[in-house]
């Protein structure tokens, strides 16, 4: 075992036995990460059952004191950032068509809400990176989320992506459900009106134009993860 491996075992707690255990979970999820996912059934359960191994081993590893802390002299990405959506086009939201852009927040909650722009505006806010929004864990006290909620699904207007994410990470102190960037509104390309964003997660587990989010007792999957993709997404 390498010096590197052994210093990463010890600092997370975990034991060579068990690293060993669990880490075949993850080494099945990369072997058949090259396999397609609509493929013989041996191989689907095969797969779910990696999944399952991973998302224990990832869980194990998520640490909620971790903080991504900007460095010094760091500059604003701006139209840098990458723009990715599912639409032919860049999703724009259009009044005339939907009416006023609103974020619905339901499911296990004991104060369901329909947010305008403003509305969210008026909520806590804090900046991540260059990201500016209502920390996630602000949002589920406003809406009294119910402890039974141990997941929560992020959708969206592009194509109807969304993605679900385990409680604990939405939780995090860095998730934020995001409407500004670099000082600015937030624009199409990178979600606007609202997205969610948080540096715990892959960048396809940040559902951007956002107008839903439900919280559930139990995970459902996601555009990207029902294809095959890492459900967890953690980083």
């Amino acid at each position: 075992m390498s010096r590197d491996l052994r210093k990463f075992l010890i600092i997370n707690g975990i034991d060579r036995r068990d690293f060993l255990i669990r880490g075949s979970g993850i080494i099945s999820a990369v072997l058949l990460a090259a396999c397609d996912s609509r493929g013989p059934k041996a191989a689907d359960k095969l797969l779910k059952y990696a999944e399952r191994k991973n998302r224990v081993v990832e869980r194990k590893l998520f640490r909620h004191t971790s903080m991504d802390v900007v460095r010094a002299g760091a500059y604003d990405a701006g139209n840098k950032l990458p723009s990715y959506f599912i639409a032919p086009t860049v999703p724009v939201w259009d009044e005339t068509a939907r009416g006023k852009w609103s974020l619905e927040v339901s499911g296990l909650v004991g104060n369901p809400v329909r947010l305008t722009l403003e509305d969210l505006q008026r909520l806590p806010q804090t900046a991540v990176e260059t990201w500016t929004g209502v920390p996630f864990s602000e949002l589920a006290k406003f809406v009294r989320a119910d402890p039974q909620a141990r997941f929560v699904d992020f959708q969206s207007f592009d194509d109807d992506y969304h993605e679900s994410w385990d409680i604990e990470s939405a939780m995090h102190k860095q998730t934020v459900v995001a409407y500004g960037l670099d000082g600015k509104p937030l624009q199409p390309a990178h979600g606007a009106p609202a997205r969610v964003y948080s540096p715990v997660k892959l960048g396809y587990k940040n559902t951007k134009y956002l107008t839903k989010i439900v919280f559930m007792p139990h995970m459902n999957g996601g555009y990207w993860s029902d294809q095959g993709y890492e459900w967890y997404g953690g980083v």
